[in-house]
């Protein structure tokens, strides 16, 4: 039906046109700083459970604004002292490197399995590639100083986007689930599946690869490891990262130790760190206990994927991207295969 105006459209494609174009300009803006409004929303998924309950007492401008500064309190200044260390403690070793220090961190000769290896020739011989990844990681690390200004405006972005998404996140669910041209039942499906893959590759992962972390770190302490911050870090890293784990900083060090002839420190963090390493198979299950796992292929290259894309905060939305498109993929495939047995049933 039109206004009855000849030869215009129906009132129905006039305003689909404009909300494809409204839609695309939206999603141009929002694209320029894409990532820091990416790391608002799992901010806000991780702080939504505060903030509902601040909203039992005070209203909800005031219950986000105080959960965002508590938590910026309580958990963002402590983190950013503790990288803050971690990177100093990894710049000095990598200095010491450059330098070609090495004698300070191993002995001369290391015997492993009846073999000598020779550390200054080994040294000599990746002198260069080493050098060509310091020199990447100091340019990374300029470039990084010189994106201050950019880093600035994007976590005052990521502040207001995360500000507005406490307060009303809900109303914008809410919206979003009455534009979305599809069922109510598809839409509670499609929440509770997104919800899971949120839950097990935001807060889950999280939690798994800090308390390994945390653990090796301890052991690291206890053994009297130097650059302990810089190396639970590390391990907290790459415990994100499937098919890597902890497995990176332990084994290495235990080599470590054994070179310096600590040999009895080597035997205990490898024994410790293998402990720490299987814990994975008990600790996964406990925490991520809402989503029956998801897929190892869809979490590696939704990791490295999203990385790519999206930076660091892509360790968290790529596998909750590519995870939610094969949920939608399956409800999709769910809904045909009704709506064609529907069918059948009619034209018997």
């Amino acid at each position: 039906m039109n206004d009855g105006t000849p030869g215009w459209p129906s009132s129905l494609n006039g305003l689909s046109v404009l909300a494809l174009a409204s839609a695309v300009f939206a999603v141009v803006l929002i694209a320029t700083y894409l990532q820091y409004v990416l790391l608002a929303v799992v901010i806000a998924y991780v702080l939504a459970p505060l903030q509902r309950r601040a909203e039992e007492h005070v209203r909800p401008d005031v219950a986000a604004v105080s959960v965002i500064g508590g938590s910026i309190l309580v958990v963002f200044i402590p983190l950013a002292y503790v990288l803050t260390v971690a990177l100093r403690q990894g710049l000095a070793l990598l200095a010491a490197l450059r330098r070609g220090e090495l004698r300070q961190f191993v002995v001369e000769e290391i015997e492993l399995f009846g073999y000598v290896i020779d550390v200054d020739v080994l040294y000599a011989t990746y002198q260069e590639p080493i050098s060509a990844a310091i020199q990447r990681l100091a340019s990374w690390g300029l470039g990084l100083l010189r994106g201050l200004p950019d880093l600035t405006v994007g976590l005052s972005v990521t502040l207001f986007v995360l500000f507005a998404l406490l307060r009303d996140g809900d109303r914008l669910a809410e919206w979003a689930l009455a534009v979305a041209p599809i069922s109510d039942r598809v839409q509670r499906d499609l929440m509770a599946e997104l919800d899971d893959l949120m839950w097990a590759s935001v807060v889950g992962n999280v939690i798994v690869a800090g308390i390994q972390a945390l653990l090796l770190g301890v052991g690291l302490f206890l053994l009297g490891v130097p650059g302990v911050t810089f190396l639970t870090v590390a391990a907290f890293v790459l415990t994100l990262l499937p098919l890597v784990g902890s497995f990176g900083v332990w084994v290495p060090l235990s080599v470590y130790l054994l070179a310096r002839g600590r040999t009895t420190a080597a035997v205990l963090l490898f024994v410790f760190g293998v402990l720490v390493s299987l814990s994975d198979t008990y600790l996964r299950p406990a925490v991520i206990n809402r989503a029956g796992a998801i897929n190892v292929a869809i979490i590696v290259v939704g990791i490295f994927g999203g990385i790519v894309l999206f930076g660091g905060v892509g360790l968290f939305v790529g596998p909750v991207a590519l995870g939610g498109a094969k949920v939608v993929l399956d409800l999709y495939a769910r809904e045909r295969a009704a709506e064609a047995t529907t069918i059948d049933r009619g034209t018997e």
